[in-house]
This record gives C-alpha cells, sequence and structure tokens, in this order.
C-alpha cells in the first residue's frame, strides 16, 4: 500500500471508534470526493481546534471566553448540570427542555487509570457553588466512573442549602421490558416517579 495512503488510513484511526477498516472506508471517500472539499473540511478542523477553546466557567468548547450558554441571559444560573464531557452536554442541550447551566468535569474518577480528583474539573464547579446556586444536577455516565464520580461530588458538595439530583435511569421510551437488562429494570423500578 503506497505510504501516503497507509499514512491517512493510520491517522483516521485515532478517532474514536474507527478501526482499520472504518478509516480505510472513510480514507477512500475522502479520495474519491472533489478535492477543494476536502481542503475545506481539513480547514474546517484546524479552524476548529485554533479557535475552540475551554469556556471559563463551565469549560463548555467555545470561541470566546465564556460560551453561548453562560452568556444567555434567559439561562437559570442557579442550576447547574454536572457532565463528563462536553459531548453530554451537548446530548442533553439536544434533546431540549433544560433551562438551567452547565459544568463539564473533562472526565470521571478512574482510580485504575490514575484519574483523581485533581484531573477533573472539580475546583471550579467548588467556586461556582457558592454564587447562588440551589441546585445541582449530577448527569455523569450510569458506569462505574460516573457513579463514583457521583458519589465523590455528592460528598464533596453536600450542604443544607444545596438542592443536589441526579438525573433518573431505567426503561428507554418505545423500549420493552423483556428486552431491558437486570440493571436497568431495578433502577427503574428505584426512580419510579409518584403519579399525580
Amino acid at each position: 500500500m503506497d505510504g501516503a495512503l497507509e499514512e491517512l488510513i493510520k491517522n483516521l484511526t485515532l478517532l474514536p471508534g474507527i478501526g482499520r477498516k472504518s478509516a480505510a472506508r472513510i480514507a477512500f471517500f475522502l479520495l474519491k470526493i472533489p478535492r477543494e472539499k476536502v481542503e475545506e473540511f481539513a480547514g474546517v478542523i484546524v479552524k476548529a481546534r485554533r479557535n475552540l477553546r475551554p469556556c471559563g466557567i463551565c469549560a463548555n468548547l467555545a470561541e470566546t471566553d465564556t460560551c453561548s450558554i453562560c452568556s444567555d441571559p434567559r439561562r437559570d444560573q442557579s442550576i447547574i448540570c454536572v457532565v463528563e464531557e462536553v459531548s453530554d452536554l451537548l446530548a442533553i442541550e439536544s434533546a431540549g427542555g433544560f433551562t438551567g447551566t452547565y459544568h463539564v468535569l473533562g472526565g470521571a474518577l478512574s482510580p485504575l487509570d490514575g484519574i483523581g480528583p485533581d484531573d477533573i474539573n472539580l475546583a471550579q464547579l467548588k467556586k461556582r457553588v457558592g454564587k447562588g446556586v440551589r441546585e445541582i444536577i449530577i448527569a455523569t455516565n450510569p458506569n462505574t466512573e460516573g457513579e463514583a464520580t457521583a458519589a465523590y461530588l455528592i460528598a464533596q458538595l453536600k450542604t443544607p442549602e444545596l438542592k443536589i439530583t441526579r438525573i433518573a435511569r431505567g426503561v428507554p421510551m418505545g423500549g420493552f421490558l423483556e428486552y431491558s437488562d437486570k440493571s436497568t429494570l431495578s433502577k427503574a423500578i428505584e426512580n419510579r416517579i409518584e403519579i399525580k
């Protein structure tokens, strides 16, 4: 295989979830489209990498010091939804309905991987809590690291004045109980809500 093609495939495998076969398919696609489209695409990547940086308040990606969510006067600054990554923030935003603000940790606690409290964006969250925040919504992933992170956040942030909630987990809309795993069903029962 030609060196340039091999280098392209190798670099595409750096993308999350992209193995060698997928990287090869993407490489061949990029080589088929017009050169100016590829150059435009590459330029967009370079521009995003150059211009995007963490928001000084919540660590969301922004082109300015403060992201569009933190600077939006219509957002409820007294409610902070804590997420692991910017991709989690985007998922919640695309679902609609949440009108508070966010805080991006930049990961989750994972002692086995050497990721401790000093390796996530916790200090900034602690600073924000003292400034009129009335509720923290913990929206970490429902896995071992996410649960450990949630427990740590609760221990670090809990005060009588601050309401701390955790996003509900359970059976997805359109799902079937018989196909749900035991853990999902257990959480669905545990997180049941009263019908009013």
